[in-house]
């Protein structure tokens, strides 16, 4: 299917079973067609569109993601590997996490794979899949995947959620990949976005008009929205004209809700809000301007072209009659400050049992990026692997693989002290979630009832997290802003390595990853 601009969602459609089920699910990555800001490209996508189709799925489900590497053309990477972000991992099925070189080869061209994820631990909520290799999300292979709660507790405040109301907010690049890397690798300059894109269109400076994305809510109804920010880089600022929204859910941890009317999301994060219809009939903005980089250095971006239009039922297919601003004016302004939010259910972080200070540093004037002196290039045989044959401590690992080998089923504290760095890194932790024990928003440390969540900022006022161990395995622990991560921003959190060895039974088709992969020629790589 062709991508046109007037694309901008596409869906597949799963019914809610009573039961638990196995959820089976397609995607042809293919190099297609696409002009989601109305510039046309050639994209690395899903079942060609832009973003990639959705993917949902009811609590104790089990996802069967068939995964048809079919990238042909040479100007991409053409190997491709998907990570289900936010997504909870048991040991004994890390590999099938997603995460190249860390938990699998990548999957070569006119191959196949198939990741079989149980959905555990009770997990629901706002997640997302895209490409772990390397930048090549950047080119468009992204897409929601919604786990929904049938017993959800919050359930009383919406009447509404469904396929029409996820709020994907991303980044958008007209050149491709390959040569942003080569600049980036060349100046040590991150390449700034051309536009941003709401559900899959946006607009650039210059551009045409493509129409904005319509979000359909009737008066009086309350709506439950899950927005997304699949961003590389950018920092997404969502409001909406006239309404508040209420925060319910953080990266998939149901929240005690909190009334604002302005939120951030940095890269990777979620949240889900509750917006009530409750104003007269007409159009307003959804605006979602961004922040990443400077915008002299791309003068086709204009952030207030980032936006959305919702629209009443019996409102005329128009846009709203109100200027395209940034948000709420200043006296009005009640923005999230995420060091306020608390969990729906209060829970104490465990006290630490392992400590470690993360520090990072940039190269000035290259592309490099350090975490405690150390800037991550991927192993080349995945740390499963090496695990899984014998590895067991930290000698047996690369220095630069900057893997930290804890024990099973203790309570690790990482400290990222206050940085200088005027840009917040959003630190993702695969497979697992930590406590927010000190957020960057705030000087406060609370360990009493602290929210769980799986990307949090790392800046200028530092920020303390704690994960619990129980679940072993190598697991990435990285920036999401993906050219940081390409640029060594990263470290593998590798617990319980006996657990692994113990737990962990690959499938021959995983086995079968590694010789494909090592045979491409460094074309098809």
């Amino acid at each position: 299917m062709k991508l046109v601009a007037s694309t901008v969602f596409a869906a597949i459609s799963l019914a809610v079973p009573a039961l638990s089920e196995t959820v089976a699910v397609t995607l042809d990555i293919i190099n297609a067609p696409g002009a989601p800001d109305g510039f046309n490209r050639t994209l690395v996508s899903a079942n060609g569109t832009y973003p990639g189709p959705l993917i949902t799925a009811n609590k104790g489900d089990t996802l069967v993601v068939t995964v048809n590497n079919k990238l042909d053309d040479p100007n991409f990477r053409r190997s491709t590997a998907i990570n289900f972000d936010g997504i909870f991992v048991k040991t004994a099925n890390a590999f099938n996490e997603g995460s190249p070189f860390v938990t699998e080869y990548p999957i070569g061209p006119n191959e196949t794979y198939t990741y079989t994820v149980p959905l555990v631990d009770d997990q629901t909520g706002t997640f997302w899949y895209h490409s772990q290799l390397d930048v090549q999300y950047v080119d468009g292979l992204r897409g929601a995947l919604i786990v929904y709660d049938p017993d959800d507790p919050l359930a009383d405040l919406y009447d509404v959620d469904n396929e029409d109301t996820i709020w994907q907010v991303g980044d958008w690049w007209h050149n491709s990949t390959l040569p942003l890397l080569a600049g980036y690798e060349a100046t040590g300059i991150v390449p700034v976005s051309d536009s941003g894109t709401f559900n899959g269109v946006g607009r650039y400076q210059g551009g045409p008009e493509v129409p904005f994305h319509v979000v359909n809510v009737e008066a009086g109804k309350r709506y439950r929205f899950r927005i997304i920010n699949t961003s590389a880089r950018n920092v997404f600022t969502v409001s909406v004209d006239s309404h508040n929204l209420t925060v319910i859910e953080t990266d998939g941890s149901a929240t005690a809700p909190l009334t604002i009317n302005q939120l951030d999301l940095l890269a990777g994060q979620r949240h889900s809000v509750v917006l009530e219809a409750n104003q007269p009939v007409d159009n307003y903005w959804i605006n979602a301007p961004f922040v990443g980089g400077d915008p002299t250095r791309n003068l086709n971006q204009n952030a207030t072209l980032s936006r959305a239009i919702l629209r009443y039922q019996g409102a005329p297919d128009a846009d709203p009659s109100a200027p395209m601003s940034l948000g709420p004016a200043a006296g009005e302004l009640n923005a999230l400050d995420e060091a306020d939010l608390r969990p729906f259910v209060a829970s104490p972080a465990p006290e630490p049992d392992v400590n470690i200070t993360l520090n990072l540093v940039v190269t000035a004037g290259k592309a490099q990026w350090n975490v405690n002196n150390v800037s991550f290039l991927a192993p080349e045989v995945p740390t499963l692997v090496k695990i899984l044959d014998g590895a067991n401590s930290s000698s047996d690992f690369n220095v630069t693989e900057n893997t930290f080998i804890l024990p099973a089923n203790k309570t690790v504290q990482i400290i990222f002290p206050p940085s200088d760095d005027d840009e917040e890194h959003p630190f993702h932790l695969h497979g697992n979630n930590f406590w927010l024990v000190k957020s960057n928003s705030s000087d406060v440390i609370n360990t009493e009832n602290p929210i769980k969540r799986d990307v949090a900022g790392v800046g200028a006022a530092g920020t303390i997290v704690r994960f619990s161990t129980a679940n072993p395995g190598p697991w990435f622990f990285h920036c999401h802003i993906f050219w940081h991560f390409h640029a060594g921003l990263a470290t593998i959190m590798a617990s319980g390595l006996d657990d692994i060895r113990a737990d962990v039974h690959p499938t021959p088709e995983w086995e079968a990853l590694g010789p494909a992969y090592e045979a491409l020629p460094p074309d098809e790589q």
